[in-house]
């Protein structure tokens, strides 16, 4: 089979690779989609340490062709995920309170383990969430990670039907944020970032403001406006992001942090202390979590922006994300030729 693997250069090279035979508990997928993520460019560059060799991809999506012994929430002929949350302990505090992505033996796709970005994958069938039928497996292979992570933040942030949501960063995760906290929790959106194109898509979408913040000052724009948003879900990778969204706050309000910005934010203290500001982190989801997302996506409540491209354009891609040429998702199709 072919497969993207990281090299020592850190670049990826597209190799002949063959599949193990299956352990207890696990399944075979013939993959269909994988989508590009920004944290497979970090994973090939090594920033999170050295991956050589490893299989990349954890927006897969791929049909059961063969499960091993003791498997019974797969059968042949499903369609089902290759997530970044590819495996917990399954036994740990983590693990048994709902919070399972926190589970400090977790195996993570594409990372830790053998990823989705190639013809063949094996997963851990009980970890490995179903795709409803009518779900278009490409925008499905983003619902996989864009999706669940930007549907636990916006759930996360506790924002209630017409309620004000501001979404800093209108990318492949704020775009797909915007859509959860519209249509699925009914919110009052505002979209914030510095790029006309992003906000004008995000018009598009249903954001009831668009500011670009390259030009105004969000925070007051919002203040004046709405009264400070109720809740902010931060996609960004810019501190300046997660600064204004502290500040475009109404008393009570959470902010929830999803981007990783290579600097620490600068938090008002007192404001946090004085106004009841809560700030939380929000990590993927849980199966539970990708489970309704999925659902959510297949109902057209969400529809990811994606664009197929072939397996051996992975190295382009990449050179595209370092660029900021890239709008929606990409998404390897394992049906294209290079």
């Amino acid at each position: 089979m072919k497969a993207a693997v990281v090299t020592k250069d850190h670049r990826v090279e597209v190799v002949e690779k063959t599949l193990r035979a299956l352990a207890y508990g696990e399944a075979r997928l013939k993959m269909e989609c994988c989508g590009v993520c920004h944290t497979d460019l970090h994973v090939k560059n090594g920033d999170f340490g050295d991956t050589t060799g490893i299989i990349l991809g954890h927006e897969g999506i791929g049909i059961v062709e063969e499960i091993g012994p003791g498997v019974t929430s797969l059968k042949p002929g499903d369609r089902a995920s290759v997530a970044w949350f590819y495996q917990g302990c399954g036994h740990c505090e983590y693990c048994n309170s709902g919070n399972e992505t926190l589970c400090r033996n977790v195996k993570n796709a594409g990372y830790s383990v053998d990823g989705g970005m190639a013809e063949e994958c094996i997963v851990v069938a009980d970890y490995a969430v179903k795709v409803p039928d009518g779900l278009d497996p490409a925008a499905a292979s983003s619902v996989t990670c864009a999706g669940v992570t930007t549907y636990k933040a916006v759930k996360v942030s506790g924002i209630r039907p017409g309620k004000w949501i501001a979404i800093y960063g209108l990318g492949g995760l704020g775009n797909l944020a915007l859509q959860y906290a519209k249509n699925v929790f009914n919110a009052k959106v505002i979209a914030v970032d510095i790029n006309d194109d992003q906000l004008a898509f995000a018009s598009e979408m249903g954001a009831d403001i668009v500011i670009n913040s390259r030009n105004e000052d969000a925070a007051k724009i919002i203040q004046d406006r709405v009264g400070g948003a109720h809740a902010a879900v931060v996609t960004a990778v810019a501190k300046a992001a997660f600064n204004s969204a502290v500040d475009a706050m109404r008393a009570g309000g959470r902010i929830v942090a999803v981007g990783l910005p290579p600097e620490s934010m600068s938090l008002n203290i007192p404001r946090l202390v004085l106004d009841g500001i809560e700030v939380v982190g929000s990590l993927v989801g849980t199966r539970e979590d990708l489970a309704e997302a999925f659902q959510f996506a297949a109902e057209g409540k969400v529809v990811p922006h994606v664009t197929r491209r072939a397996i051996g354009d992975i190295n382009d891609i990449f050179h595209e994300m370092e660029n900021g040429k890239i709008r929606g998702r990409m998404v390897i199709d394992f049906a294209m030729k290079s």
